[in-house]
């Protein structure tokens, strides 16, 4: 498991270098912050990626907690938004893939710095 790095854009800009992901990545809710996080998906790969993530919560009559997947097609770029609400009782929302040759991310946030 990799812990996924913030970039935090600023008023002059920033340059930024995606970096890769594993099959299994890792945000904190340090990271997400009160606002959650952009969580883009840079799929240079010849396959799909599959992106997975589980709402830990429950449904309001208690149900089983949701899972998300999000297909990002090959040589397509995708954003996800990633809500604080997602992390589980230890803090850390887990998200995996299918597919990681050539898959890289960047991880923004979403309130102004």
């Amino acid at each position: 498991m990799a812990a996924l790095a913030l970039t935090v854009p600023n008023k002059a800009g920033i340059a930024w270098t995606p970096a890769a992901v594993s099959a299994s990545d890792t945000v904190t809710s340090a990271v997400l912050g009160a606002g959650g996080c952009w969580f883009i998906v840079i799929n240079g790969g010849g396959s799909p990626d599959t992106v997975g993530y589980t709402d830990p919560g429950t449904t309001p009559s208690g149900g089983a907690p949701a899972a998300f997947t999000n297909s990002v097609t090959n040589a397509t770029t995708e954003a996800m938004y990633l809500s604080p609400k997602l992390v589980d009782s230890s803090g850390i929302l887990t998200i995996t893939h299918s597919f990681i040759t050539s898959v890289t991310y960047i991880l923004l946030p979403v309130t102004a710095p």
